[in-house]
């Protein structure tokens, strides 16, 4: 009996070790034209009005996402201008609702009394148990858009499971770290071919 209970544990104890490896960050996507000469590009700007702002107002997290992506353009070298820049940058983030349904399987026992061997038996069975999971999911975009031709030229995007920051610094945090991740795939700098990666 203890041997089916102890395969149970360590086969549950598994799947969860892997269920949680495979949450650890966003799933980051990207995409480039393939026609833009990115070596011409030496300036930035911020799109008006910007997708997350289109309310006509911004806020805390729209201000931390325009100087988290500020930062990473000007690491790359590119000047940030709101005179006729080269790109314009638009930032769009959202969430919807998800649901996961897994199932795993499960060992139950039943307990069977012998009269003749006058005494109980334990017979192991499998079952699979269903669970699901309610979480909300968060994308969040950055469209680098080439201004003389209003034409999209890289457009990185960033979908996770969205986390409750217990404050500020904790939220502002992660738009940081997701912003950094969206900008290591994007392989140009400022009036240079793409940069070694």
């Amino acid at each position: 009996m203890t041997t089916f209970r102890a395969a149970a544990w360590i086969f549950g104890l598994a799947t969860a070790a892997l269920l949680a490896a495979c949450a650890t960050g966003p799933r980051i996507t990207t995409e480039a034209d393939p026609e833009a000469d990115f070596a011409r590009y030496r300036s930035f700007g911020f799109y008006a009005p910007l997708a997350i702002e289109k309310e006509g107002y911004s806020s805390a997290a729209s201000e931390r996402m325009k100087a988290a992506a500020r930062a990473q353009m000007e690491s790359r070298g590119y000047v940030f201008t709101t005179d006729q820049p080269d790109l314009w940058l638009n930032i769009n983030a959202y969430t919807q609702q998800r649901t996961d349904v897994s199932t795993m399987p499960s060992v139950d026992y039943a307990y069977y009394y012998s009269y003749r061997a006058r005494g109980y038996y334990v017979v192991p069975y499998w079952r699979d148990r269903t669970d699901v999971y309610r979480y909300t999911e968060g994308t969040l975009n950055v469209d680098l858009v080439d201004a003389a031709r209003n034409r999209l030229v890289w457009e990185g995007i960033a979908v996770g499971r969205v986390t409750k920051h217990k404050t500020p610094a904790d939220r502002d945090a992660r738009i940081d770290s997701t912003m950094a991740e969206i900008f290591a795939q994007y392989p140009y700098s400022a009036g240079s071919v793409p940069a070694p990666r």
